[in-house]
C-alpha cells in the first residue's frame, strides 16, 4: 500500500509524516507544495470550496491516503482527498481549519485536543529515529547532550548551561560525553562549550549538515535534553531506552505545551510504542 505524503519543505514536519508512513509499513512518495498564500486556504475551508490551489496533478487510483503535517498543507490535503476518493490523514492539529473533514487526525495531547472522533491523541510527536553511524557503540557508558534554544517561551543563557554542564563533569567522570547544537542555540553557548572536553562534539553553527542526534539516541545509555524543542524531546523518547533528564531554562510563562511534554517524557520509562494508536487508523 502507498500514501502520498504532503510537504511544506519543513524537515519537522516531513518526519512526522515519514514517521507514519514508516511506522504503518506504508510505502510512500513526497510532493512538495508550490509557495501560495497560507491565509487563502483558511478562506477557502471556512467557505467549504475545494479547488485545485497548488495545481497539483496526481495519478489516481494510485495512493491510499494523503498524509501530511503543518498547517500549509492541510488544505491541499483535503483537495486530493476528495478528488481522488481516498482517506486524509493530518498530523499534528490543525488549527483554523474544520477538523470534521478529515477521515483522520493525529494529535499531540500537549495541544490539547477536542475530544472527536477523528482525532486520536498521542503522548508524543510521531517519531522514527535512523542511526547515520557518526559514533559507534563503545563499552563505556556514554552521555548525550542535546542543547536547543531560545524561542517564544524560553531563554538560554549562559549561567544555566554552565551549570548543568558542571555536573555532568563533576557526577559523570568516567562516562563519554557527547554534545550536539541547534539552529537556535546562541552564539555565548557555542562559546561555552569550548571550554569542556567532551569526546564528540557537533556544533550547528559550525556544521549545519551534520546531525547526530539519531546516533546519540542509539549508543547512550543517558540523554540531557533542553526544554525549548517538543520535537528532540519525542524523538529522543520515543526511539531511546535511555533514562532522559530535562534541562529546564528561564521560562517567561508556566503551564506550557513544552512543560507538559517535558513531564510526559520523564514519566514514560524506555522507549515509546506508537502502535496501539495507529492501529485505530484505518486505510
Amino acid at each position: 500500500m502507498r500514501v502520498l505524503i504532503l510537504s511544506d519543505a519543513k524537515t519537522g514536519h516531513l518526519n512526522q509524516s515519514k514517521a507514519f508512513a514508516k511506522l504503518k509499513g506504508l510505502e510512500h512518495d513526497i510532493l512538495e507544495l508550490p509557495k501560495r498564500a497560507k491565509w487563502v486556504t483558511y478562506m477557502l475551508d471556512f467557505l467549504h470550496i475545494y479547488i485545485n490551489l497548488f495545481s497539483l496533478h496526481v495519478e489516481p487510483k494510485r495512493y491510499k491516503a494523503i498524509v501530511s503535517t503543518g498547517s500549509y498543507t492541510y488544505y491541499a490535503n483535503k483537495y486530493l482527498s476528495k478528488k481522488l476518493g481516498i482517506k486524509s490523514i493530518a498530523i499534528m492539529l490543525p488549527k483554523g481549519f474544520r477538523y470534521s473533514s478529515f477521515d483522520y487526525i493525529i494529535a499531540s495531547n500537549h495541544d490539547n485536543p477536542p475530544n472527536l472522533k477523528n482525532i486520536i491523541s498521542i503522548p508524543l510527536n510521531l517519531s522514527v529515529s535512523e542511526p547515520k553511524g557518526y559514533i559507534k557503540k563503545d563499552q563505556k557508558d556514554a552521555i548525550g547532550i542535546i542543547i536547543g534554544g531560545n524561542n517564544s517561551i524560553f531563554t538560554m543563557n549562559r549561567e544555566i548551561i554552565q551549570r548543568y554542564l558542571d555536573e555532568i563533569f563533576k557526577k559523570f567522570p568516567n562516562h563519554l560525553k557527547y554534545i550536539t547544537t541547534s539552529r537556535r542555540t546562541p552564539k555565548e553557548i557555542d562559546e561555552l562549550l569550548e571550554n569542556y572536553k567532551f569526546d564528540y562534539k557537533i556544533i550547528y553553527s559550525k556544521n549545519p549538515d551534520i546531525n547526530p542526534i539519531p546516533d546519540f539516541l542509539e549508543v547512550c545509555s543517558k540523554l540531557f535534553i533542553t526544554i525549548d524543542s517538543t520535537s528532540m524531546l519525542s524523538e529522543a523518547r520515543a526511539n531511546s531506552d535511555a533514562s532522559i533528564e530535562i534541562i529546564e531554562l528561564k521560562s517567561k510563562r508556566k503551564d506550557t505545551k513544552f512543560h507538559t511534554l517535558a513531564k510526559t517524557v520523564q514519566s514514560i520509562k524506555g522507549r515509546f510504542d506508537f502502535s496501539s494508536y495507529l492501529k485505530k487508523i484505518e486505510i
